[in-house]
């Protein structure tokens, strides 16, 4: 073909390059460990910033957006070699710039939930575009864009700020009862209803995972559970040890900042490339939205009593084999508003640590050091302070997702039966997820 000047010139050859770029082949020297996953931990970790800073955490604002922004990045490089299914937006393959493609593409979902932060993410996205060629930035664009927007119009209505709605019920053995001078919340508050109505990313429905009820108030098995959290999480507890006392508080970060940071740490650790990086990230954020949705769906369907309310209110709850203490207190000086029974924070970190076992491609069976510098001292926005150490070791990743649900007793906070169902529901909702989503394709 003859190229002319003028009219057929510059802008006829770029036209007809963009067409061979996106035209349906993967080309051939394309490979994707070349690529590396920085791009993906930088804005993992500028993302989880923002979301701590702006509300610490207490909304699914910040786990929502992350997710949203690495299932764009994922679908988008699955475009551009395709290694696993992807979730939303799917199309044919299109030869276009990997790390550039990624990178608007998470520019756009997390520029769509933060318009504030325009300036920050501007410098951000140009951090991963200083070495591509202009034609190489607008495909990139393009594509990055297109990704953002299908998960993003996907996620339109899906409730995750809705309304929380909440009947109180009068005070009886087991049921939840307000303790707003033990929460600091204005009365009447409860937290966390209207996550249970939020729509999941990948189970069926909030649902879909029912546990078992928790004990008979008159059982001995709530018998057992209750002298336990009495003992161990008392607040000046003489049975608690003090690595109990170092790891009830040092689990006290969210799970989505404190798995994400471990993630960020052990996919450079493994030298994941950035398609698998893309699909760890994913998941990993999925599996713990997911996992607050069904756990919190259960926490409102059992209504079960905190064991601040239990341990102070026990004259009244008919098993003659607990002794109340008016005074009882756990050993942080708060109890979180919501229902006891199952454990969320069990649930997120076993979910998180079961993917993440997959996803790393390492197995349950592996030895790593998860770093925490510092909790709040009691509740939200509470006093921080510094752990000492700083990092804990774990042999497996189920042992940490164990410790981390067992974390809730010696705090004081939850009864062994909600930590240890925490944990199993936890594990069933991450093997859910990876069994069916976003999964490798054979080769």
């Amino acid at each position: 073909m003859e190229l002319h000047s003028g009219i057929l010139g510059k802008p006829i050859f770029a036209i007809l390059i963009l067409g061979i770029l996106t035209s349906n082949c993967t080309p051939k020297k394309l490979d994707i460990n070349d690529y590396h996953p920085d791009v993906l931990i930088a804005w993992n970790k500028k993302i989880m910033q923002i979301a701590v800073e702006e509300d610490g955490l207490l909304t699914l604002k910040g786990l929502r957006t992350a997710t949203m922004m690495h299932i764009a990045a994922h679908d988008v490089l699955n475009v551009i070699s395709t290694q696993c299914e992807g979730y939303t937006y799917k199309r044919e393959t299109v030869h276009a710039h990997p790390i550039g493609s990624a990178a608007f593409a998470l520019y756009e979902v997390a520029l769509s939930q933060y318009p504030d932060q325009k300036n920050g993410f501007d410098q951000e996205l140009q951090n991963w575009l200083v070495d591509l060629e202009e034609i190489e930035i607008s495909l990139a664009k393009r594509l990055g864009a297109a990704s953002a927007k299908a998960i993003l119009n996907k996620r339109m209505e899906d409730a995750w700020n809705g309304e929380a709605e909440y009947t109180w019920h009068p005070m009886a053995p087991g049921v939840y009862a307000e303790f707003n001078e033990h929460s600091g919340t204005p009365e009447g508050f409860i937290f966390g209803s209207g996550w249970a109505k939020a729509q999941p990313f990948a189970l069926p429905s909030q649902n879909h995972f029912r546990s078992p009820p928790p004990p008979e108030i008159n059982s001995n098995a709530y018998t057992a559970a209750f002298n336990e959290v009495k003992q161990v999480g008392g607040q000046n507890s003489t049975t608690r040890t003090a690595d109990q006392a170092h790891l009830a508080m040092w689990w006290k970060d969210f799970v989505e900042n404190s798995h994400n940071r471990l993630a960020r740490q052990l996919i450079k650790k493994e030298n994941l490339n950035l398609w698998e990086a893309a699909r760890a990230f994913a998941l990993l954020n999925m599996t713990v939205y997911d996992a607050y949705i069904n756990v919190f769906d259960n926490k409102f369907h059992y209504n079960h009593w905190r064991p601040y309310t239990a341990i102070r209110w026990a004259e009244n709850d008919g098993n003659p084999d607990t002794e109340a203490d008016t005074e009882w207190n756990n050993l942080h000086n708060h109890t979180y508003a919501f229902p006891s029974y199952p454990s969320a924070h069990g649930t997120a970190s076993s979910a998180a640590m079961t993917v993440l076992a997959e996803t790393l491609m390492t197995g349950d069976d592996y030895e790593f050091t998860m770093v925490t510098e510092e909790v709040e001292s009691a509740g939200p926005f509470s006093e921080k302070i510094k752990m000492d150490p700083p990092a804990r070791t774990f042999s497996s990743f189920s042992q940490a997702g164990l410790e981390a649900s067992m974390s809730r007793v010696y705090l004081g906070i939850h009864f062994r039966y909600d930590s240890e169902e925490g944990h199993r529901l936890g594990t069933q909702i991450g093997e859910y997820v990876i069994t069916n989503y976003l999964r490798p394709l054979e080769r």
